[in-house]
């Protein structure tokens, strides 16, 4: 593409919404054209979040549909429900439409329903969906013009599972997933349980058995395994701002030295994916703010279980990171083009 890729952001206030802003405005085939926000419209984008100051002059729009004559690629971070109309609307134009919400995440309109208490507007609109879990699905996202972006919990554990399943290494029927994110992951609106006073100094967990990305995490999964698997996944609210760790048990079926030669080899070519050595652990202090995942393999002889721990920063790898990763495998741009893999050091 000539020139400099023309974004938008769709719902550019919330917390994975600005952390695409960031990113944007610092990529360099990117320029950042148009935000857009129904809760602080007519705004300057620097007054919401000062510390854009520095470099960002943008006024938040109202309307998401005047921002597509100006762009090449719109990523909307809205809530579920709401992106499924815009979506049209952009593929429509040729526009490539990166969803961060959870409109076209499942395949099963049913699931949808039962998860989300939403339908499928536009059933052909859904067909022509790619899941972005970047690493694994590159070659179906360099053609899409609808990309729906995981959610966060479901990129950590799909990528900590995807090589002991494509491989056939574990135990499909006894998967339980442990998994504790930043208290961001719950969104920029305020409830009870991310109050400040409730959740500092205090660790639970929520939604045990019912949580929305349940079924997003099984449908991964089942793609990966080749027949149709079940969770047990239980989240936790971490008292930090940012990152998931997410813990998982199966059941072995190979060696250690097995497992961490296949581990090792699907990931060896990978910018964003870490596997660690013997003896380390993932640490979400590691991944915070960059794009990467780090992986780590612990074994209970014992007890014939592998245990992997995956963390990864919930605003980068878990969400804007990855779809700008997506948006630069659609438009063929560097895929590490804007993104880091390198955290701070403290």
């Amino acid at each position: 593409m000539a020139g400099k890729v023309r974004a938008g952001v769709v719902g550019a206030t919330g917390y994975g919404g600005i952390e695409l802003v960031r990113l944007l405005h610092g990529h360099p085939h990117v320029k950042l054209s148009a935000v857009s926000s129904m809760s602080f419209y007519g705004e300057d984008i620097s007054k919401i979040y000062p510390s854009l100051r520095a470099g960002i002059d943008l006024t938040l729009e109202k309307d998401p549909a005047e921002l597509m004559d100006r762009c090449d690629v719109v990523f909307a971070a809205l809530p579920h429900g709401l992106s499924q109309e815009l979506a049209k609307d952009c593929v429509d134009k040729n526009i490539i439409f990166i969803d961060l919400g959870a409109d076209f995440r499942l395949e099963n309109e049913d699931e949808y329903r039962d998860w989300y208490g939403e339908t499928f507007l536009d059933k052909d609109l859904h067909k022509k969906a790619v899941y972005g879990l970047s690493e694994v699905f590159r070659e179906q996202i360099k053609k899409a013009r609808l990309i729906a972006n995981p959610g966060c919990y479901p990129t950590s554990v799909a990528l900590a599972l995807y090589p002991a399943l494509k491989e056939g290494m574990i135990d499909t029927q006894e998967i339980i997933i442990d998994s504790k994110s930043g208290v961001t992951g719950s969104g920029r609106s305020m409830t009870q349980s991310t109050h400040f006073p409730e959740c500092n100094e205090g660790f639970s967990a929520y939604k045990a058995g019912g949580h929305r990305h349940t079924p997003e995490i099984e449908q991964a999964l089942s793609w990966f395994a080749g027949e149709k698997i079940n969770v047990t996944f239980t989240p936790h609210l971490l008292p930090v701002n940012r990152g998931i760790l997410s813990t998982i048990y199966c059941r072995l079926e190979n060696t250690p030295e097995a497992l961490r030669r296949c581990y090792a080899e699907t990931y060896a070519n990978e910018i964003f994916v870490t596997v660690l050595q013997d003896g380390e652990y993932a640490n979400i202090r590691n991944v915070r703010l960059s794009n990467s995942c780090h992986i780590s393999l612990h074994f209970d002889m014992r007890a014939g279980r592998l245990i992997i721990c995956s963390a990864i920063d919930n605003m980068v790898k878990g969400a804007a990171g990855q779809a700008i990763q997506n948006m630069n495998i659609a438009l063929g741009l560097p895929e590490g083009a804007g993104l880091s893999a390198i955290a701070p050091a403290f």
